[in-house]
């Protein structure tokens, strides 16, 4: 096993360790910062995989959008040593099947896609190349995710919003 199969695993095993960590706990504060923990480490996959530009935009959007965003909303509400409450076993197993579900879609595209081994870059990886195809609209542009993404950033500013505005007692 080389050093660049040890990096690799290692980064791999942190972000799927963190990240099953984010959604066992109970409480909310450390929620948020294995969160935190997972996003570093896929940047760190983005950093090994010699893909700078992608992993810088991973820690500044996510790490310093996303995390900092819900971290200063828990810290807003003075929610922060409380601990959420256990959930109900039908929202387990719907859990549990929706991320099953995923990971079995997931597995099937990745199977049923054709992977080819080549030398050559498809773009070579400047800013501007990497721009001008995120906002492409053709055949290989990236605009469709460019404006998921948009929608899932909006999606976590609403969701702090409504942490932010958890009266206690609707917390109790």
């Amino acid at each position: 096993m080389t050093g660049e199969n040890i990096i690799f695993y290692l980064l791999a095993t942190m972000s799927v360790v963190f990240a099953f960590l984010s959604v066992t706990t109970r409480q909310i504060f450390r929620a948020a910062i294995y969160l935190l923990f997972t996003l570093i480490s896929i940047a760190g996959i983005y950093f090994w995989l010699q893909y700078e530009f992608i992993a810088a935009v991973q820690i500044v959007v996510y790490v310093g959008g996303i995390v900092v965003l819900i971290i200063f909303s828990i810290f807003l509400t003075q929610q922060t040593g409380e601990k959420l409450p256990i959930q109900k076993i039908d929202r387990k197993i719907f859990a549990a099947l929706a991320a099953f579900a995923g990971f079995a879609l997931t597995m099937l595209q990745i199977y049923q896609h054709t992977f080819f081994e080549t030398d050559e870059l498809a773009v070579t990886p400047t800013v501007q190349n990497i721009g001008n195809k995120m906002l492409a609209v053709d055949n290989g542009g990236y605009a469709l995710p460019f404006e998921v993404i948009s929608i899932l950033l909006l999606a976590a500013m609403i969701g702090c919003i409504v942490i932010a505005l958890r009266t206690k007692t609707e917390t109790k």
